[in-house]
């Protein structure tokens, strides 16, 4: 069976946020440094700070702080760390190649993000990016009990759906969707650019891309050019 036949069962995608839709490790980082300088710390390098990304801000901001961080510590920054965050989430935050072409490409399909980053940030972040409009649903980490890698995310959002998991795909950057998917029974992508994609040879996907744009190919949809895509779509995904 060819790897296109393969996953031609599937019928509806759920997207992670951070480090596969969206490159915004550096609004991220510049919080959590302003928190830690809200705290009295010195900052810390970027790529310490990018390899703490993808369990949600609580488990940032504890990680950040380090092992001797006392919970009211860590409840003190991660209250500044939301407050400066909401102000700068799209400083610097832009999609990564290919997004929005495969997006389009993906219109009208059943599509939702589900993320570990709180829901109205994700949301604002989306709108602001003009890209919040393929999505039927935005799914954070405050939006169930659980956080990715559990199901409970995913097994909602099959329900809303109204498919069986072999017939959904959850793509994502890191070992967090690629559990998420497995713990769902969901079919799983991963993408190589991501922040967490360094751990994908430990967690390997059922398929493993370079480019999102990569993804409709798959899926048996043609990526044909869409003349009706904004000129400022493609020139930012192409950036």
């Amino acid at each position: 069976m060819t790897t296109q036949g393969r996953f031609s069962v599937v019928r509806a995608l759920v997207f992670d946020l951070d480090g596969t839709l969206i490159d915004s490790k550096l609004d991220l980082a510049l919080s959590v440094n302003a928190a830690r300088a809200h705290m009295g710390l010195p900052p810390l390098e970027h790529e310490t700070i990018y390899s703490f990304i993808g369990q949600g801000a609580p488990m940032l901001i504890r990680q950040a702080l380090g092992e001797g961080a006392t919970d009211a510590n860590v409840e003190r920054a991660l209250d500044f760390f939301i407050t400066h965050y909401r102000e700068h989430l799209l400083d610097n935050t832009l999609t990564y190649p290919g997004v929005r072409e495969a997006l389009e490409a993906l219109r009208g399909w059943p599509m939702a993000v589900l993320t570990n980053k709180p829901v109205r940030p994700s949301e604002r972040i989306l709108a602001g990016l003009g890209i919040a409009g393929y999505f039927r649903r935005v799914y954070g980490g405050n939006s169930f009990a659980t956080k990715k890698p559990d199901p409970e995310g995913m097994h909602a959002l099959l329900g809303e759906f109204g498919v069986s998991p072999r017939e959904a795909m959850l793509v994502g950057d890191s070992e967090i969707d690629v559990l998420a998917a497995r713990n769902a029974g969901v079919w799983s992508c991963g993408v190589t650019y991501g922040l967490g994609s360094h751990l994908l040879g430990e967690y390997p996907p059922d398929v493993l891309l370079d480019n999102l744009a990569e993804l409709p190919p798959l899926l048996g949809v043609s990526m044909a050019a869409r003349h009706d895509l904004p000129l400022a779509s493609r020139k930012e995904s192409s950036s």
